[in-house]
C-alpha cells in the first residue's frame, strides 16, 4: 500500500506500482467510442499511461493537455489517459479542448486496471479513484518509468516521463 496526500493529508492506495523493467499487465478498459481496449494493442508502441483521478478537476485536466501537446512531437508514442470517468466526459472534455493526440480509456467498468496496477484510492473523499501516476512502456510492454505524484493536485513530471523515451 503507497502513502500519498490529498490536501496535505494522507490517504492510501491498494498496492504499490509495477516495478521499472517488469512487464505491463494486460488491461480492458472502454474507449470513448465505448469498444474496448487492450494493451495488447498498442504493441509496437510506446506508450505513455497517464492516470489520473478525474478529468474534470484542473491538475487532471492539464496533465491531458500538456500530453496532448508532447505527443504530437513522439515518433511511434502512444498517450493513453486513464480515469475512472465515463468515456463520454473523457470524449466531451478532449473535444471541446481540441486534443487529438491522446487516447482516452476508461476503467468505470470495475476499476480492474486501478486495482491490478496498485493504484486505487482506498480511503478518503477520492476512494475508488485512481491516484496521478505516470507508467511509461516501451514497444514490447516493458515499463521503463513510474510515478506516482506524492500530493494529488500536484502535476506529474513531465520531463522525466517523456526522457526515457
Amino acid at each position: 500500500m503507497a502513502s500519498i496526500t490529498l490536501g496535505g493529508n494522507p490517504i492510501h492506495t491498494n498496492g504499490e506500482l509495477p516495478a521499472v523493467g517488469s512487464k505491463a499487465t494486460d488491461f480492458n478498459m472502454v474507449k470513448t467510442d465505448l469498444g474496448t481496449a487492450t494493451l495488447a494493442d498498442f504493441a509496437g508502441s510506446k506508450v505513455v499511461l497517464n492516470i489520473f483521478p478525474s478529468i474534470d478537476t484542473g491538475t487532471c485536466a492539464a496533465s491531458v493537455r500538456k500530453f496532448n501537446e508532447k505527443a504530437s512531437a513522439l515518433a511511434n508514442t502512444k498517450v493513453l489517459c486513464i480515469s475512472r470517468d465515463l468515456p463520454f466526459a473523457q470524449k466531451r472534455f478532449c473535444g471541446a479542448e481540441g486534443l487529438e493526440n491522446v487516447i482516452n480509456l476508461s476503467d468505470f467498468k470495475d476499476g480492474g486496471f486501478g486495482k491490478n496496477y496498485g493504484l486505487e484510492i482506498t480511503d478518503g473523499p477520492l476512494a475508488g479513484l485512481h491516484s496521478r501516476v505516470v507508467i511509461v512502456l516501451d514497444e514490447n510492454g516493458t515499463i521503463l518509468h513510474t510515478e506516482q505524484v506524492k500530493e494529488i493536485a500536484d502535476e506529474p513530471n513531465y520531463e522525466a516521463a517523456l526522457a526515457v523515451l
